[in-house]
């Protein structure tokens, strides 16, 4: 992948952006290319700018590697505006009016090509094989002539274990680009425990209201539990499929409009090909006003409408890409 465009980029006055509740992922390489833009420009002014807040493991790093980021833009007509982690451009709102004051757009990003995002992007690297945002960064790091710092390289590695699950999945890239991080002083125990959080007990109790909540399906041999709620969708989705679902869908309403995420087991994935980013979430999204997408096993759509018929007709559509009829068990 040859990244030699985006070099004249990294100079000047430049906003980086992560999408809502950014993840240990997008701060990471928000942060790493921050630190890149001030290596070919020492006079550069950068922020890095989240629409909402960050998720309770990024807040973490952001306090371990003193980085300043927050949802107030400060810089007025930057040079670039370069947007990280980010599948759809809805996940920038209120942000996304800062596409519309700069000519130089650059999006990286490891989802599926987005025709809005292609439409706009003055630069769109997109790497739909990479497991992680960050494992492009390191990319660019490593083709930019500099070396990463260590606390640059820790950073990295920490949004690639997150992504990839702690490793649950992996390419040979993705390995190669571990093991050059580590190359540069940073050890798997340290950027691991970054990862390692206790559960707040807000978190604990939206994970149980989800099982109090929940619908669950039979299609197949598959077991399709949707559940409402209106926080901690994801962490709940994760909590239902190692409880055995095969699929978790846990959506509610905010005043925001409807937020959704969307699990499945690599089995489920493998056997029946169904891809919840392209296959479940961007057309439900596209039903619903909204955008979606993500990964193979993990998705998420941002919409409109009513939570509880969303949840009806994202479990009615499962059952016809499935191809089987559904039970409520």
């Amino acid at each position: 992948m040859d990244d030699s465009n985006i070099m004249r980029h990294l100079r000047g006055r430049v906003s980086i952006l992560c999408h809502h509740n950014a993840d240990p992922d997008a701060i990471g390489a928000a942060y790493a290319l921050q630190r890149l833009i001030n290596a070919f420009d020492a006079a550069a002014v950068t922020e890095i700018l989240y629409p909402d807040s960050a998720s309770q493991l990024s807040e973490k790093m952001i306090s371990r590697f003193s980085i300043e980021a927050s949802n107030n833009p400060k810089i007025v007509g930057a040079d670039a505006v370069i947007v990280v982690d980010v599948g759809s451009l809805i996940q920038l709102e209120p942000l996304r009016s800062l596409l519309e004051t700069t000519k130089t757009r650059i999006f990286i990003d490891h989802h599926g090509r987005d025709p809005e995002i292609e439409r706009i992007a003055t630069l769109y690297i997109s790497n739909e094989n990479a497991i992680a945002t960050c494992e492009i960064v390191s990319d660019i790091w490593a083709e930019s002539g500099f070396k990463p710092p260590k606390e640059v390289a820790e950073a990295l590695l920490i949004g690639i274990i997150f992504d990839s699950k702690h490793f649950a999945i992996g390419t040979p890239h993705l390995f190669k680009t571990v093991a050059w991080l580590m190359g540069l002083g940073v050890t798997l125990n340290d950027a691991r425990a970054m990862l390692q959080a206790s559960m707040g007990s807000s978190e604990k109790i939206a994970r149980l209201k989800s099982l109090q909540r929940m619908t669950l399906y039979r299609i197949d041999s598959w077991l399709i539990a949707a559940s409402k709620l209106s926080s901690f969708q994801a962490s709940a989705a994760r909590g239902v499929l190692s409880l055995g679902a095969d699929v978790a869908i846990i959506a509610g309403n905010d005043k925001d409009g409807i937020k959704a995420s969307f699990r499945s087991t690599e089995e489920f994935y493998t056997k029946t090909g169904i891809h919840l980013g392209d296959d479940v979430t961007k057309p439900l999204a596209e039903m619903y006003n909204g955008a979606g997408g993500g990964h193979t096993t993990a998705a998420g759509v941002n919409c409109f409408g009513n939570s509880e018929e969303f949840l009806v007709k994202a479990a009615e559509y499962l059952t016809q890409k499935i191809g089987k009829p559904s039970q409520i068990l």
